[in-house]
């Protein structure tokens, strides 16, 4: 075969040709050569010599193809006549349609391949571009004389001739099989086949366009397909409202949906899918919802999971319709939440507390877990439910909210020594942080807690070091390394000192110097231990610790120099060996106490002038709590009923115990709880004043001139992680650093502020 461009005679090429398109696109076999030699004859005819004529067999093709649909269409006259309302004849039609349909799309693919060259070198080279289209350099030919390829023209001539004609009837009759599918649910293949075929032609006809190629689609078929389903769908729900439970109308619904979901997928093509969903969520989901919110309430009281699993299910699509559901569980937890920690009482309010909080938080995290897929809005009601129980006045109904302090004491009381083992511990110390991470007042819990682990490291109350790291490291995880600064210098202080003290007795073992006594000393940095104001107690110190505390201390500036050491003896305690003539006894106790009782060794009676006098006890308060302290155990006894300065002290010697071994109660354990609580309080209260004033001079000194209210917000910005201010507490320190001119009024405006250099 030459490629030359050489003369012919159209109309006998064009009558060979037009023989191979008719068998091809009838789908009718075509000898191989013969569809060789066709190919020949396009090219033939698209570079015929002069002049090609490429138009020519365009406009012929385009008339035989439209002669062809146009046959075809006639042979529909028959069956359109006939059509009634007999399942009979409408299958009948949309059979003969599809069948059509299949051959004709099949045969024009074959056809389409054939004028590959008509198609490439003439027909896409005049195609205009749509670049061109929007400057508007649209070249010799307007979009609307634009030629198509032939697979595409073919199409558009099944859509104008065919689908403009039948389309009305058939989509009728198609909406007709999707019904009778709700209906019987028993439609043979063939007319699963042939219902999904006819749909889909409507939009393969038009597939080949880059815009708006389900136009087609929607307007004839999906429009009609949506309003009639939406009608089938409202006459369900007013069938199900009549006969059904909110329970069992919410299994129906789902099944309805499951069923549409298969269907659209069965039929229709996939950019219904969602349409057609939505719209039976309309009729059956979002015109009712009063109806399915009516037992809402009945529904998380009683922990009903299933019907809350369906509920949700249902809900999850509508815009807001999940709202009154979490309304309903907030609620919910709430109540459940402040009925279980509301008028809690005995010794173990802060076990009780943290606990039952613990269970309620527990309950409802699987609820949502299980029944609301993790649903992060529900989450979000957990913690607000939660927060607001925490942090609100309950307990006592006392006007100071008392969680931080109760769940304080709860990590003290696992942190102390007791039975439980050490995964129990962590394993309650780690569900116990969830509880600590509701609090919003964190400073309180700081306070509370520093003072507590100072308690425990200082007095050997720890079940063990690890722990006590362990739960520093959560702490700090949640809040933060600056949240647990002191807690960790507190902390790393005992390790130092257990190293120190193994030193200092290397060191005497070095000298050939022996104590008598068996000392531990713990060196505290005054600034991480929360032990208040450091001031100088008058005491003599017993001469037994004389030489001791003097050798440790020589020892010590050995070590560092520029420390200086301050005995806190009131900290301090130890165990004594008392001996009497029937049994011997090991008691632990304070330093004070300690002291007191020594002072028996070499006499009977005393009085209490000479033990202050010799002790140097000055504070009468103090002297009579720790005097107090020993007489309460019966190893001292006193003439009068009131401790005075006349009275005389005497050591029992007919003491006796049960226990050989037992502890007297430090003295300073004894002051008020609450006592103590309040003194937390007014020191949290000032250092948040400190806090306050410095965040202020941080955000003014970066700002230079700030609004009032911008001021507050930034303020409540930083300030969140460890509490929430009020806003009086913040005028007032806004109110102190004017006074202190560390910042000013603008002269311009009442509510703006500048920083003063």
């Amino acid at each position: 075969m030459s490629l030359k461009p050489r003369r012919i005679l159209f109309d006998e090429v064009w009558g060979c040709l037009k023989t191979t398109v008719e068998k091809v696109i009838t789908l009718r076999a075509v000898k191989k050569d013969k569809w060789n030699d066709s190919f020949n004859d396009v090219y033939s005819i698209c570079v015929a010599y002069p002049e090609p004529l490429a138009d020519r067999l365009y406009t012929e093709t385009k008339l035989f193809l439209e002669n062809h649909v146009k046959s075809q269409l006639d042979d529909f006259g028959v069956y359109m006549m006939e059509v009634n309302d007999t399942d009979n004849s409408q299958n009948q039609l949309l059979h003969k349609y599809y069948s059509a349909w299949k051959n004709y799309s099949e045969g024009l693919g074959f056809l389409n391949s054939l004028y590959s060259y008509l198609n490439q070198q003439h027909i896409k080279k005049q195609k205009v571009s749509e670049a061109e289209i929007l400057y508007g350099n649209g070249g010799h030919l307007s979009v609307a004389q634009e030629q198509m390829e032939i697979g595409e023209l073919g199409l558009d001539i099944w859509r104008i001739f065919m689908i403009q004609n039948l389309g009305d009837i058939l989509v009728k009759q198609i909406l007709q099989g999707i019904e009778r599918d709700r209906v019987e649910s028993n439609l043979s293949s063939k007319d699963i086949e042939t219902l999904n075929g006819v749909i889909h032609s409507f939009v393969m006809v038009q597939d080949y366009k880059k815009k708006g190629n389900l136009k087609l689609y929607e307007n004839m078929f999906e429009g009609k397909m949506l309003e009639a389903s939406g009608e089938y769908f409202k006459s369900q729900a007013s069938k199900l409202l009549q006969t059904c439970s909110v329970s069992q109308y919410m299994q129906e619904v789902i099944r309805i949906l499951d069923e549409e979901n298969i269907r659209a997928h069965k039929f229709m093509h996939i950019s219904s899918i969602q349409k057609l969903k939505k719209e039976c969520e309309d009729r059956m989901i979002t015109d009712h919802k009063y109806f399915l919110y009516s037992e809402c309430k009945d529904m998380v009281s009683n922990d009903k999971r299933d019907d809350l699993k369906n509920l949700y299910t249902l809900l999850k699509p509508i815009v807001d319709g999940l709202k009154e559901l979490i309304q309903f569980l907030l609620e919910q937890i709430k109540n459940e939440g402040t009925e279980s920690v509301m008028n809690l009482k005995g010794e173990n309010i802060h076990i009780q507390f943290v606990e039952n909080m613990l269970q309620v938080h527990q309950k409802y995290e699987n609820l949502i877990s299980e029944t609301f897929k993790n649903d992060p809005l529900f989450l979000s009601a957990l913690d607000k439910a939660c927060a607001s129980v925490i942090n609100s006045k309950l307990c006592d109904g006392k006007t100071a909210c008392r969680s931080a302090e109760l769940v304080a004491k709860y990590h003290d009381s696992l942190l102390k020594k007791s039975k439980s083992t050490e995964s129990e511990i962590e394993t309650k110390l780690t569900k116990s942080i969830t509880i600590f991470k509701y609090i919003e007042d964190k400073d309180v819990y700081q306070k509370f807690y520093s003072r507590m682990l100072a308690k425990r490291l200082i007095h050997d109350q720890s079940v063990n070091m690890e722990l006590e790291e362990v739960m520093i490291n959560k702490l700090k995880q949640a809040c933060g390394y600056e949240f647990t600064n002191k807690l960790h210098r507190m902390y790393t202080d005992v390790g130092i000192s257990m190293d120190l003290n193994n030193k200092f007795n290397q060191h005497l073992k070095n000298q050939n110097n022996e104590l008598h006594i068996n000392l531990s000393i713990k060196i505290l940095q005054a600034g991480a231990w929360p032990l208040g104001p450091q001031t100088a107690i008058p005491f003599a110190v017993p001469q037994e610790f004389e030489k001791p505390i003097r050798d440790f201390e020589t020892f010590y500036n050995l070590k560092f120099s520029g420390r200086k050491l301050s005995w806190l003896h009131h900290l301090c305690h130890g165990e004594l060996k008392v001996s009497l003539a029937k049994k011997s006894y090991l008691i632990t106790m304070q330093t004070y106490q300690m002291a007191m009782l020594l002072l028996f060794e070499n006499c009977d009676t005393l009085s209490c002038k000479d033990i202050k006098d010799v002790l140097q006890l000055n504070n009468n308060e103090n002297f009579q709590k720790h005097l107090q302290s020993l007489i309460d155990s019966k190893l001292l006894t006193v003439d009068t009923e009131k401790i005075e300065e006349s009275s005389i002290v005497s050591f029992n010697l007919d003491f006796s115990n049960k226990r050989t071994k037992f502890k007297i109660t430090a003295s300073l354990q004894k002051e008020s709880p609450q006592q103590e609580v309040e003194q937390t309080h007014t020191q949290v209260d000032e250092d948040r004043k400190l806090y306050l004033q410095a965040a202020i001079v941080r955000i003014m000194k970066s700002r230079k001139v700030l609004k009032h209210n911008a001021l507050i917000q930034e303020i409540l910005s930083q300030s969140k992680v460890s509490f929430a201010p009020s806003i009086p507490m913040i005028k007032k320190c806004i109110e102190s650093l004017i006074d202190k001119q560390y910042i000013e009024r603008t002269a311009n405006s009442s509510d703006e502020y500048s920083y003063v250099a």
